[in-house]
């Protein structure tokens, strides 16, 4: 890239990161009222993301090859006994993820 190029790609990043974190604040004020389907998406893109995830990590899992799945159901089985201990998102996804890089790089 040019030095130009560069520059612009810069201000075009900086421009991007300003607007996604001052928009909300000039959209939605503090004295008027959030639209409703603002509130729906706040309720359930969350889990929509995480059903995501669940599809994603576990779309090349194979239950006829290697370790039959062994490390990813055990994986699952600790994230959701954390949400269930703790009702948060970080403690499971950490412990998950710990998990599961403990089970391929030690056990299986």
């Amino acid at each position: 890239m040019t030095p130009l190029q560069q520059v612009i790609t810069v201000a075009v990043v900086i421009a991007g990161t300003v607007l996604t974190r001052f928009l909300p604040y000039v959209l939605f004020p503090e004295g008027r009222a959030v639209p409703p389907f603002m509130t729906y998406l706040g309720k359930v893109l969350a889990p929509a993301v995480f059903g995501l995830l669940v599809v994603y990590c576990l779309r090349h899992v194979s239950v006829l090859r290697g370790t039959h799945g062994i490390p990813e159901l055990i994986s699952i089985g600790v994230v959701v006994a954390l949400y269930a201990w703790k009702r948060g998102m970080i403690l499971p996804m950490l412990g998950g993820t710990l998990c599961y890089m403990l089970l391929v790089q030690f056990i299986f």
